[in-house]
């Protein structure tokens, strides 16, 4: 961790005495919020740091966590819907950064976005299986028949097999479900495939990841520890 004003005068932005002015009149963000003080402690490797709405020098690979609400597409532009991207404030749309995976329009929860590609590769390449788990509201009440065929891996009506996932009945009309796939309306068809068809569908947590508390709508950046899980998430596997 570095004092923010040495970042911006290593950075070549103006001499340190310009810098404290700048800082002091609100011209300096980091992760979207206005610095308060010349000496306030930042990552320059991990923080968003903007003068003037412009990042101080080419940003790293970023990874950013969404709470996804419902009546957005999980895409970088729609001609009909409004996109994800939208959600983000302007200093991180600026960024570059894609979904990592999907969710479909009315599932909500935990999206992660980054303009590091490889890193995104790997944490959809099915053969890395990383978990994803989401909570679901559904018509009917799973059994033990359904929690069997789960874990044996369900053969979708299209054909479609998919790998063993794990269905936790949670009382009438709620189940948990953890798969290690991101296929098209997967968790949603393996329901329904069971009798059980979904009317809300909420991600909660991919690898050691949470929403920990995120309102609906709103983003954050990982933070170093977080980062450090996603990379352990994607190489672990393969």
């Amino acid at each position: 961790m570095q004092r923010l004003d040495k970042i911006l005068s290593e950075a070549g932005v103006a001499s340190r005495k310009t810098l404290r002015d700048m800082i002091r009149a609100g011209r300096v963000t980091v992760n979207g919020t206005a610095a308060a003080r010349p000496e306030e402690k930042c990552d320059p490797a991990a923080d968003v740091i903007l003068v003037d709405g412009r990042p101080i020098r080419p940003p790293g690979p970023v990874v950013v966590m969404l709470h996804k609400p419902a009546g957005y597409v999980t895409s970088t532009d729609d001609p009909r819907d409004p996109t994800v991207l939208e959600l983000l404030p302007e200093e991180y749309r600026r960024l570059g950064l894609f979904p990592v995976g999907r969710l479909d329009k009315e599932t909500e929860g935990l999206l992660l976005l980054t303009n590091d590609g490889p890193l995104a590769h790997r944490l959809t390449a099915p053969r890395r299986g990383v978990e994803k788990t989401y909570e679901a509201a559904h018509t009917g009440t799973a059994g033990e028949a359904d929690v069997a065929a789960f874990a044996a891996g369900l053969t979708l009506r299209d054909g479609t097999v998919c790998r063993p996932a794990v269905l936790e009945p949670l009382g009438p009309g709620r189940s948990r479900v953890s798969v290690c796939e991101g296929r098209y309306h997967q968790v949603r068809r393996m329901l329904a495939a069971r009798g059980l068809p979904v009317t809300y569908l909420l991600r909660t947590a991919e690898g050691g990841l949470t929403l920990a508390g995120l309102p609906r709508g709103q983003c954050r950046l990982l933070t170093e520890a977080e980062r450090r899980l996603l990379e352990a998430e994607g190489r672990g596997y393969g």
